[in-house]
């Protein structure tokens, strides 16, 4: 049975001198792996070899977790030209397609991130051209937030995941622990052996991200750190795309 939708290409690999294989995150299917046969011809069905952060609407038959579904039809959209030209906005988005790749299950659909990737994308590409490197962490930072959320892995940020005071201003030092999933008080920090320590303003922001608009650059590559120490303890492994975030960072 065919199906159609609308699909961001988040990984891509040849498979033969001709053919890919892609893996997609499509607003109505979720994370899907295709074999595009005849991609890298120069007349294909799918307008020429398929690019990693193209995206539009495809027709692919098969889909299934245990195997490659066939892509019969992409009306691909490549990647626009302000993120080519501006590296750190380019990165920011491979990592967020890594982690996305990483962080979602086969054929799990989720229509808000879906929107939300394609937003950041859009948005990127727009700030790429002149908007200062505050303004596209402040945007990663954030879908890195909306994705632990809409997963199952929003963290506690509101109060110590361990005891459950909640944050104040008298906090003398803050700390982040992936193991407890959120912000972690001076008490409870020693129970906790990977734990993080955050700077006030870090801390802050985190308990209350209503005001993270108008954190500073320096606070939120120290967020965006902490983020990156998170995800590493979760999957295990630290995400491929992570050096050149942190490469970037402001000396």
């Amino acid at each position: 049975m065919l199906t159609r939708d609308r699909a961001v290409c988040i990984r891509c690999v040849d498979y033969s001198e001709t053919s890919q294989i892609a893996t997609f995150f499509a607003r109505l299917a979720g994370k899907i792996s295709v074999i595009a046969k005849g991609s890298k011809r120069a007349k294909s069905a799918f307008d020429g070899p398929i690019e990693v952060l193209s995206y539009g609407d495809i027709v692919f038959t098969g889909a299934d977790k245990d195997k490659l579904a066939t892509l019969t039809e992409y009306q691909q959209q490549p990647m626009r030209g302000g993120l080519r030209r501006n590296l750190f906005a380019l990165d920011s988005v491979l990592f967020a397609a890594e982690l996305l790749g990483r962080l979602t299950h086969d054929c799990d659909p989720h229509l808000i991130l879906f929107d939300q990737f394609v937003e950041l994308i859009q948005d990127l590409d727009q700030q790429a051209a002149d908007g200062p490197r505050r303004d596209i962490l402040l945007r990663l930072v954030l879908f890195q937030l909306a994705l632990l959320r809409e997963v199952g892995l929003r963290p506690n940020l509101k109060t110590c995941a361990n005891c459950r005071r909640s944050h104040s201003s008298d906090w003398r030092e803050s700390y982040f622990s992936s193991s407890a999933n959120g912000l972690v008080c001076r008490d409870c920090e020693m129970h906790f052996p990977e734990r993080v320590r955050l700077s006030g303003p870090a801390a802050r922001t985190l308990a209350n991200l209503r005001q993270i608009g108008q954190t500073p650059e320096n606070v939120l590559d120290e967020i965006e750190a902490v983020l990156i120490h998170h995800f590493t303890e979760t999957l295990g492994t630290r995400p491929k795309m992570a050096a050149h975030i942190l490469k970037s960072r402001p000396r």
